[in-house]
């Protein structure tokens, strides 16, 4: 040991004479930052910078017409982009933008094309297209800018998709609002017609035997109409008879009329001339009574009675005949005048009676000259009762007058102008009756017509009863299912909701709340443990290319002392580099660690045992070992993860992952930087540890046997000429 630190003692006190040495030390102790820094640097904030990227935008659109109004995408996506610091956006023409990419001037270009509004405006036909944006992306010309340049397109495309899907919601949930509303004023409405369909679906046995009944009552009342269609020709015909009969009863009732004109004085006449005579009877037989009467005086006065008894029955006789006229006249009407075949009866009856009267009067004289002999007082008493019964029979013949004058005549005549009247009504409805009968056969005609298509009707629904049935079942079953599920006032509060709420819910319907654990600011703080590594491996790989790891002129000293003693000289250049690396990393570029002071540790641990992989290497195996050391680097940077994640990596880069130094160093890097997880630092160290002891154990307890080798192996290849 003491020998091994002689001659790191002996490195130190050369550097120190030999100021070429120093200055050279001093560049390879400051080189490795400068790798580090630019690189750092370089990606500081590439992200940051994009709209310093010139993307050019062609815009086509011709806009369209939706429902009456005018709508121009393309033309609004323009105005938004004008006021975009995320890319330099260049507006221009199709062919300028197609030339100027082809050159690289622009890293991309998108075209809005000229149907872009109308395939949008699709969205409320039958048949919506899918508007469409052209995107071209010169790939050559940088490998990561597509990537940045096709971000800024996916967003262009996300956010006219988001502002038109916050346009068509915003117009959906305002119609939704307005359902809601009229659904709330509805309600009774809807409550009622689920009351009817429950109803209809209770009385559907009812419906049924209304439908067939109604089908048989259609059959009947066609079967009622064709007979009244055939019995129209005989009320046709009885309607004729009928004025035909009433026309000849008005003629008889003018003419009876005109006959009662002319024999009712005739019949006054009459009864006033028997009236008359019998009063002269009874003056007469009043004169003869108090006369003594012989055969002859008694013969002239049976003479005078018997004259004037046969010309009254004479004249009573015809006032009978004319009022047995009137009765048949009267029998004969339709209806018969009961009122009327009274008193004509009456008067007949009484007509009679005086007749039968006069006549048993005129018998009663014809007995006078049987009376004469020797019963001149019987005489006497015979015509004081003739007298008597002429003066009864005045008094009736007296009293009939004044019966015909006020009561029958009248009467008749009164009877006569209202049957007269009756049967000019009745001619009246009859010649109605005859006007409506076309009407009535048109409107049985129609009704004929329309019972058949109503027994049709009634007949194809009473065929789709089965069909209609099943369907108010369904259809109630789904109400009671719906009710059972669903409270529809639950549904109308939804729809009731604000539309301005539910469109701006839709426009960004997930916020993203980003936790950053262990936030780092910015690319290039993300970067800098990568880098760090990295550049400590490249500090290695110069020292070991510029410094020999062997010590000329010494005698003496084993090969394991000089393995140690010149390994404390490289690692304490390599400590120089990591101290100027970290501490520039930290105060130089700004880099914000979480716990700066583990940086720098983690950085000199790290550094350490970089120093021991690639010195034993190149102790060991020369110029092989620095090729070995150059192909762990290489696989490396590709293998860590330091700038992709793992998972992205090939197959074999995945495979090589676990053992390689760098992973480890890197994340105990990022540990520092981010935030400390004691778990992973120690998984980190206690790898990175066991690497760097075991590649020391081999330096001390190989590094002589396998020189004995690479000195013949090195001294076969300066024979060529080509090797130093």
């Amino acid at each position: 040991m003491l020998k091994s630190w002689s001659i790191f003692m002996t490195d130190v006190k050369n550097i120190g004479r030999n100021w070429v040495a120093a200055v050279l030390i001093g560049g390879l102790i400051f080189l490795p930052s400068l790798y580090a820094w630019l690189n750092i640097y370089a990606s500081w904030d590439p992200y940051g910078k994009t709209s310093q990227l010139p993307v050019a935008v062609v815009n086509e659109d011709v806009g369209a017409e939706v429902r009456g109004e005018r709508i121009d995408v393309g033309a609004e996506l323009v105005e938004t982009l004008k006021e975009n610091r995320d890319m330099d956006w260049q507006f221009t023409t199709r062919e300028q933008a197609m030339e100027h990419i082809d050159y690289g001037d622009y890293f991309a270009v998108l075209i809005i094309p000229e149907d872009f509004s109308e395939k949008l405006g699709s969205v409320i036909s039958d048949h919506p297209e899918k508007a469409e944006i052209d995107y071209y992306v010169n790939e050559k010309i940088n490998s990561i800018a597509p990537k940045i340049t096709e971000k800024g397109a996916s967003v262009i495309v996300e956010k006219v998709s988001s502002q038109f899907i916050s346009t068509v919601n915003g117009v959906i949930f305002d119609l939704f609002n307005q359902l809601g509303i009229e659904l709330q004023q509805d309600m009774p409405d809807i409550k009622q017609f689920e009351k009817y369909i429950f109803d209809i679906e209770k009385d559907l046995p009812n419906i049924h035997d209304l439908l067939k009944g109604t089908t048989r009552d259609a059959v009947s009342a066609q079967d009622l109409i064709h007979e009244a269609q055939g019995k129209i020709p005989t009320a046709k015909q009885s309607i004729t008879d009928g004025l035909t009969t009433v026309n000849r009863a008005l003629t008889f009732l003018d003419s009876a009329e005109s006959r009662l004109n002319e024999f009712a004085p005739k019949v006054k006449s009459d009864l006033q001339k028997a009236s008359a005579i019998s009063k002269e009877t009874n003056e007469f037989l009043g004169k003869v009574n108090n006369v003594k009467l012989d055969f002859t005086e008694v013969d002239r006065v049976k003479g005078q009675l018997d004259a004037k008894m046969t010309d009254t029955i004479k004249r009573i006789s015809m006032v009978e005949t004319d009022l047995q006229w009137l009765q048949d006249l009267s029998n004969s009407e339709e209806p018969p005048n009961a009122e009327r075949q009274a008193r004509l009866k009456k008067a007949i009856d009484e007509t009679s009676g005086l007749q039968s009267l006069l006549e048993e009067a005129q018998a009663n004289a014809s007995s006078l000259n049987g009376l004469m002999e020797g019963r001149q007082q019987q005489l006497k008493q015979t015509l004081a009762d003739l007298e008597q019964l002429s003066k009864n029979t005045t008094v009736r013949l007296d009293q009939f007058l004044n019966e015909y004058k006020n009561t029958i005549e009248p009467t008749v005549l009164a009877e006569t102008a209202r049957a007269k009247k009756t049967l000019q009504q009745a001619k009246s409805m009859l010649t109605s009756i005859q006007s409506t009968v076309p009407e009535v056969e048109r409107i049985l005609a129609s009704t004929s017509k329309h019972i058949t298509e109503g027994a049709d009707l009634t007949g194809k629904a009473l065929n789709e009863y089965p069909y209609i049935a099943d369907k108010v079942r369904n259809l109630a079953d789904r109400i009671r299912s719906i009710q059972g599920e669903t409270d529809i006032n639950e549904i109308i509060q939804l729809l009731l909701n604000d539309p301005q709420a539910e469109r701006s819910f839709f426009e960004e319907p997930i916020l993203l709340n980003e936790n950053k654990l262990f936030p780092i600011e910015n690319y290039g703080t993300g970067m800098t443990p990568f880098y760090t590594v990295l550049s400590i491996w490249v500090g290695c790989l110069l020292l070991i290319s510029l410094l020999a790891t062997d010590v000329e002129n010494v005698e003496g000293v084993s090969s394991r002392q000089i393995y140690a003693g010149r390994l404390f000289t490289f690692l304490a250049i390599g400590l120089l580099q990591t101290i100027i690396v970290t501490v520039g990393d930290l105060t130089i570029l700004g880099v914000h660690a979480e716990n700066p002071a583990w940086f720098i540790l983690f950085g000199l641990f790290i550094s350490c045992v970089f120093m021991t992989i690639v010195y034993t290497l190149v102790s060991l195996f020369g110029d092989v070992g620095k090729a070995l050391a150059i192909i762990m680097l290489v696989l490396q940077i590709a293998g860590s993860g330091g700038t992709y994640p793992v998972a992205l990596l090939p197959r074999f880069f995945q495979w090589i992952n676990p053992g390689l130094p760098f992973t480890y160093a890197i994340d105990l890097m990022r540990e520092a930087v981010g935030g400390i997880v004691w778990q992973r630092v120690f998984t980190d160290v206690t790898f990175l540890l066991i690497t760097g002891i075991v590649y020391l154990l081999i330096g001390l307890f190989l590094k002589r046997i396998v020189n004995r080798k690479t000195h013949q192996l090195l001294k076969k290849s300066r024979e060529s000429g080509l090797f130093h």
